[in-house]
């Protein structure tokens, strides 16, 4: 099941806004590489997390 900025996983309502977005396009791409739905979530999180460290929002 896709996700939007609307409709995300709870686990993910505690996010900034800019992470979650990224969180939840990651979490779709790996949704369609036939992902468990539980480990697209965790992995799409961290690696959110870990790209907004690497991409300061003074540098968009």
């Amino acid at each position: 099941m896709p996700w939007s900025t609307n409709d995300y996983p709870p686990s993910m309502k505690n996010l900034k806004p800019r992470v979650r977005k990224k969180a939840v396009e990651i979490a779709n791409a790996l949704l369609e590489e036939n992902y468990e739905e539980g480990r697209a979530i965790a992995t799409a999180t961290a690696k959110a997390q870990e790209w907004d460290e690497n991409h300061p929002e003074d540098k968009e």
